[in-house]
């Protein structure tokens, strides 16, 4: 992927981790849109920077990732990246009944929201120069932590279905999967503060020093994440399994 002369769809791209890669892809020299639910937060990611624009979008609706599909080629025809950023997280307990509004709502977002956009705009990407496409998953693909079993399956089918789109589209579209650790945004409660996340600023800087690899690596993988992405084929799963659930119930509870 290139670093620069791009004009880049960001998902989720108000805040936290897309917000983060936003700015530093703006900073090389990119024309960057973001898009989310809330326009609010999407002034304030734009706001000062040329070449920045905003742009509304119900990750959850499929008529409205449709709609948004055609404004975004109409308004932006150079568009030739795509971040799938857009997540949520949310905890469940698996031990009783419950509602099972919130595991359904990540579903749609975090899986149904990147497979349907990544559709809507696969054909027009498939025509441009230097086209990408990143799916943002999670170190909870490859490990899950037990209290937010959902996303943890969503990221990990989105692993999956990351890998297929590379082949599948191998020669005309550069597939990349970014794979998270814990990092410290406001994906959940308090976990912009939580002791042991990894600072973002710190994490984008990692990142972005991959992404200026040549060849791009298929994965973004800072070092942080090897933990987990690493953790089966060494055979250490049942170890990771429990090192990070008790790490993360532990982190919670320190600041209850």
């Amino acid at each position: 992927m290139k670093l620069s002369g791009n004009t880049i769809l960001i998902t989720g791209g108000g805040s936290g981790i897309g917000e983060a890669l936003a700015h530093r892809f703006h900073d090389l020299g990119n024309s960057v849109i973001v898009a989310g639910r809330r326009p609010e937060a999407l002034e304030s990611a734009i706001a000062g920077r040329p070449n920045m624009s905003a742009m509304t979008l119900d990750i959850d609706s499929s008529e409205a990732i449709a709609d948004f599909a055609r404004r975004i080629v109409a308004e932006h025809p150079a568009l030739n990246v795509v971040i799938n950023n857009a997540g949520m997280m949310r905890f469940e307990a698996l031990d009783t009944a419950r509602d099972i509004a919130d595991a359904e709502a990540t579903i749609t977002t975090n899986l149904l929201g990147p497979i349907r956009l990544t559709n809507a705009l696969i054909d027009h990407l498939a025509a441009q120069a230097d086209a990408a496409i990143v799916n943002v998953t999670s170190g909870l693909a490859f490990v899950p932590l037990v209290a937010t079993p959902t996303y943890s399956a969503t990221k990990a089918a989105l692993h999956s279905y990351t890998v297929s789109m590379r082949d599948a589209l191998k020669g005309k579209v550069e597939v990349i999967e970014l794979a998270p650790p814990a990092v410290r945004t406001s994906l959940t409660p308090g976990q912009a503060t939580r002791p042991g996340y990894q600072p973002l600023a710190e994490f984008i800087d990692e990142v972005m020093t991959l992404f200026a690899q040549q060849p791009t690596p298929p994965e973004i993988l800072v070092e942080r994440v090897h933990f987990l992405r690493d953790a089966e084929a060494e055979g250490r799963f049942e170890q990771a399994l429990a090192t990070i659930n008790d790490f993360a119930r532990q982190a919670r509870e320190s600041q209850d």
